[in-house]
């Protein structure tokens, strides 16, 4: 009876640590971004702005084309993504919007730098543009 006491608490603690490390690197996206509506337009003006700010915000760590082989993507310890694949580009535009907002552990999040809910649509605009 002390021995099962003694390793419950063990017991629970690496069932914890499993159940973190397995869904570490996943996205949980609330139901509402998955069918949020991208409301800019995918126009030239977008893009522009998007790549403009891509350059400024994520290219350090995703790359100039979007591969995640950016100069700081190598010291992260994890895969900063490849937007140039269907799976990538097949996300609903408002999932990639809460990615972008949020972030997730290394990734920061982009809604102070970029409080416009615009700029972060137009910088979704043209990540779907990278190929």
């Amino acid at each position: 009876m002390f021995i099962s006491l003694f390793f419950l608490p063990i017991l629970f603690s690496f069932i914890a640590i499993q159940s973190y490390s397995q869904d570490k690197g996943k996205w949980v996206v609330p139901a509402e971004y998955k069918t949020m509506k991208n409301p800019v337009a995918v126009d030239a003006s977008s893009v522009d702005l998007g790549k403009d700010l891509y350059a400024k915000y994520c290219k350090a760590c995703h790359g100039k084309t979007g591969l995640g082989d950016g100069p700081k993507a190598a010291s992260l310890g994890v895969s900063s993504g490849n937007f140039t694949t269907k799976e990538f580009k097949s996300q609903p535009d408002g999932v990639l919007f809460y990615m972008v907002t949020t972030g997730k552990d290394k990734m920061p999040g982009f809604g102070k730098p970029l409080p416009e809910d615009n700029d972060r649509w137009a910088l979704v605009n043209y990540m779907k543009t990278l190929k």
